[in-house]
């Protein structure tokens, strides 16, 4: 594939597709952990253990939508789309199932190798995240997760292990999914709970460090390993706008952007921002930084920046009176100006714009929008036919966006991977039924049905689409 060429492609994240939890020498993970049903939140945001749940609750990560044994059915379908790329994860846990083992799970690494020789057979890129909200058990027991420098070195191990296994195969590498979820999920995110004696920002904050310098230790290894590949960073990215032009609401705005590109920050540019070293001082927050970090993050910046986008925030100074109910784990306020889903997230295809400037504008590196999609429920018809009309209206402002940016602002973007190219365990609520695929899979939220797989209408249309498109990269 002509390295040029603009990659269309979908995405997804092995615990929402895999299933097979205990396949093949697999080892649990803290999705494993992360339950369907009114505990979840709790959890996932790190306020309540995992271990405090009733005994028969159900955890859908378990067997999900069964890609383990489904791959070849489901990639013959992506190439049929006229796909050119598949954003996938790696299951941290099927390579090294408790995270501790000197050497690799070999029988994990087959799976993988068969499935990336797969995707090439249709000329399919891979785009390989090496962690995506995953986390071996053994290393949450071992060492608290990354409230531990340990995992540093393990995380090392764990992508080295793959960069030589993958090496001309792979040409595209993502360190993490979405690391500025580690501020509103840090269970999700990064397999952390916190107790209540602990500083909440300061075991955040330094495992977010911990995580970085991983990050930035990886891409140093890839350039010893395979020079030929990239690799980047992930952003779950949508601009906070101002409520209103009152200097105190554009005031909050400007700090709540800050705090989400305060990760993209350092892992594109290579330091700490002064606002961030100043707010731990303020605060009496500690951070293990040490020399050694602060040389491996400076020198080992990303080769590109990835993210999710799939709406806008905005921020209030004060929220009295107003609606904060976004359905987005990263806050803020109901913004009037827009339309909004089913779950409550804000749709703003404009703001896809805004944030490909934004990213653009602060780091002058190629981006990459590796997530972007609507979750809504689906009917399935008598005659087998599914019509998702919102999904495609959804799919279309968005990729007409991008069209308009690359064309008009000259931004680059190596690519899109809508989210997601087949239904998948809603990462939030756990739910089958808040459903992102172009391909519907027969499984409701307690885990019955048949995985059978179903073209919905917005599978032809974005074939169509990608057949038609002139989207091209910018030099």
């Amino acid at each position: 594939m002509p390295k040029d060429k603009f990659l269309w492609g979908g995405a997804s994240a092995a615990n929402q597709v895999e299933g097979a939890y205990k396949e093949g020498g697999r080892g649990l993970s803290n999705i494993d952990l992360l339950p369907f049903g009114e505990d979840r939140i709790a959890i996932a945001q790190g306020r309540k253990h995992y271990t405090e749940v009733p005994d028969d609750v159900f955890y859908p990560s378990h067997e999900a939508i069964d890609f383990y044994h489904h791959y070849k059915e489901d990639i013959a379908l992506l190439a049929e789309l006229g796909m050119t790329a598949y954003r996938f994860s790696i299951s941290w846990s099927r390579i090294y199932p408790t995270g501790l083992e000197t050497d690799p799970n070999e029988e994990g690494l087959q799976f993988y190798d068969s499935m990336i020789d797969e995707l090439l057979k249709y000329n399919i890129e891979p785009i390989v995240t090496i962690c995506h909200f995953d986390v071996p058990k053994g290393l949450m027991d071992e060492c608290n997760s990354w409230k531990s420098r340990q995992m540093i070195d393990q995380y090392d191990k764990y992508a080295t292990t793959l960069f030589k296994r993958f090496k001309g195969k792979v040409k595209y590498w993502i360190t993490f999914n979405e690391i500025n979820m580690i501020l509103h999920k840090p269970f999700t995110g990064a397999g952390i709970t916190i107790n209540k004696d602990e500083n909440r920002e300061e075991v955040i904050y330094t495992a977010a460090h911990y995580e970085m310098v991983a990050s930035a230790l990886a891409t140093k290894r890839l350039r010893e390993i395979d020079s030929d590949a990239q690799i980047g960073c992930m952003l779950a990215a949508g601009d906070y706008y101002p409520y209103s032009s009152d200097p105190e609401d554009v005031r909050a705005a400007q700090v709540a952007n800050q705090e989400n590109f305060f990760f993209l920050d350092i892992q594109s540019r290579g330091e700490y921002p002064r606002w961030a070293l100043n707010k731990f001082e303020k605060l009496g927050i500690q951070i293990d930084i040490t020399e050694e970090d602060r040389s491996i993050l400076r020198d080992n910046t990303v080769d590109f920046v990835s993210f999710s986008y799939y709406s806008s925030r905005t921020s209030k100074e004060n929220t009295e009176g107003v609606d904060t109910n976004t359905g987005n784990a990263a806050g803020g306020v109901v913004n009037p100006y827009l339309e909004r889903s089913e779950w409550g997230w804000m749709i703003d295809p404009t703001g896809l714009r805004i944030v490909m400037n934004t990213i653009w504008d602060r780091y002058q590196k190629p981006l990459f929008l590796v997530e972007n999609g609507l979750g809504a429920r689906d009917v399935v018809e008598e005659d087998g036919s599914i019509h998702d009309d919102y999904r495609i209206d959804y799919l279309k402002k968005h990729i007409d966006v991008i069209e308009t940016t690359i064309k008009e602002d000259g931004i680059p973007l190596l690519g899109y991977t809508m989210w997601s190219a087949i239904d998948l365990v809603s990462s939030s609520g756990g739910q089958m039924s808040k459903r992102y695929g172009l391909i519907y899979v027969d499984r409701d939220d307690n885990g019955e049905g048949t995985n059978h797989r179903i073209k919905k209408d917005s599978y032809y249309w974005f074939k169509e689409m990608v057949e038609k498109s002139s989207v091209a990269l910018v030099d």
